[in-house]
């Protein structure tokens, strides 16, 4: 039956339902009698749909709470076992698979490491080596877990540069400071003995994986509008507002913040990836005079930097060290600043495994230099901080993003692919006599 407005009684079911997992999963444990008006539904629909989820194994009930004056009430939670996800994350050192309950409590790793730069740095984004690492660590953790590919609801993806959706395809991902221009990886990961055509990939810009975890879990949950900044390798950022509720990854990385500058690994000159991401900033280190150690990863070569320009026990910095960081601190702040002009956020959280490494010390900085070449009226509403999931975050919210999905269906499974029917007789025997 359609209503009026042209949804049916199936939408408004499933809207219903969404309504209430979405509920639970932020603020649960909650009562029947609490969800009715934290949902807006009347205490007959939530009766409905709170039978119909604890049936299905979705929710369970969590303990009771005293009523005034009546009988107890009933808590009701997600069912944390009655489903799973997985997150994968494209990073610069590493292809980080996990597994996650509906909790996103962690049931399973796996890490795939990515050869150290050497001279064919691009060698290591092969994206038939990513692929197969992605393929191997998905098999590793469900094994792990002893879980059938059947089980997960989905497998999210984060990966640098920008995402195309093609439908013939699926998500292909072009990024030119890795080498990778239209990879049509979705189609990549699928093939005779991978997950079942059923199982959706969410492949999308490492830098909106993590800031749909920080938005849902972390330093940005509660606010309306908000910038999350993912400084690696490279830099990229997200932007959430009302209207892209989900975030936006935007190429912030390759703004142009000095002409005729350094060459950025896009190709063009001046970016700010060229300055401020960590492979160009140990670059520019040696460059300087510095002596980054060698034939190591950049997580390693960069923690040799901040030593050197932060010795413990009073020992003399290193000045070169240090003038770097200092250069650095500013242009970051230079391009928090256009965002900050740009997009007017209540926050600019900084995430990344390079950005909570180089936040402790230098975060004061970048916030002053930011607030320093930003408009006085959106400066003065925006607070700088560090994101709050630490470096595995874009994983997290990789795996949210099937989960989301899954809440958007109102916690209905997708129905498994058809089975091709076999072509009738007579087309088997023409095919025969035209072969």
């Amino acid at each position: 039956m359609a209503e009026q407005n042209g949804r049916t009684v199936r939408d408004l079911r499933r809207e219903n339902r969404a309504a209430v997992l979405r509920r639970l999963y932020f603020d649960g444990p909650m009562s029947r009698f609490s969800l009715a008006p934290a949902t807006g539904l009347s205490s007959g629909s939530i009766s409905n749909v709170v039978a119909e989820l604890l049936a299905e194994g979705l929710v369970e009930e969590a303990g009771s709470v005293d009523s005034d004056g009546g009988r107890p009430r009933t808590l009701l939670r997600i069912t944390p076992h009655s489903g799973h996800m997985i997150g994968v994350d494209v990073g610069e050192t590493r292809v980080r698979v996990e597994l996650f309950d509906l909790s996103l409590a962690e049931r399973a790793s796996a890490d795939r490491p990515l050869p150290t730069r050497g001279d064919g740095h691009r060698d290591r984004y092969d994206s038939r080596l990513i692929a197969g690492h992605i393929r191997d660590g998905i098999a590793e953790v469900l094994d792990t877990a002893g879980l059938t590919p059947e089980r997960i609801l989905g497998v999210g993806i984060g990966v640098p540069g920008i995402v195309e959706h093609s439908e013939e395809d699926g998500a292909v991902v072009h990024c030119q400071p890795i080498g990778w221009e239209a990879v049509p990886l979705e189609r990549m990961l699928r093939g005779p003995g991978d997950l079942p055509e059923e199982i959706p990939y969410f492949i999308e810009n490492g830098a909106k994986t993590l800031g749909q975890a920080e938005m849902w879990f972390g330093a940005g949950r509660g606010a309306r509008n908000a910038v999350v900044v993912l400084f690696g390798s490279g830099v990229g950022a997200c932007v959430v507002s009302e209207e892209v509720e989900r975030g936006r990854a935007v190429e912030w990385g390759h703004l142009t913040v000095r002409v005729r500058g350094r060459r950025c690994r896009c190709g063009a000159l001046g970016c700010l990836e060229a300055y401020a991401g960590a492979e160009a900033l140990l670059e520019r280190w040696q460059e300087a005079g510095g002596q980054p150690p060698s034939d190591t990863d950049e997580e390693t070569a960069l923690t040799a930097m901040l030593a050197a320009a932060y010795p413990p026990d009073g020992a003399a910095p290193d000045p070169v060290a240090a003038a770097v960081l200092a250069e650095t601190a500013e242009y970051l702040g230079a391009g928090l600043s256009d965002l900050i002009n740009l997009f007017q956020p209540e926050r600019i959280l900084v995430g990344g495994w390079a950005g909570l490494q180089l936040g402790a010390r230098f975060l004061d900085s970048v916030r002053h230099h930011a607030l320093s070449y930003a408009l006085p009226y959106p400066s003065g509403r925006v607070g700088i901080d560090l994101g709050a999931l630490g470096p595995d975050a874009v994983t997290v919210g990789a795996a949210i993003l099937p989960l989301a999905a899954f809440f958007a269906r109102g916690g209905r499974h997708l129905p498994p692919s058809p089975s091709p029917e076999p072509s009738p007789a007579w087309r088997t025997t023409l095919g025969t006599r035209l072969a």
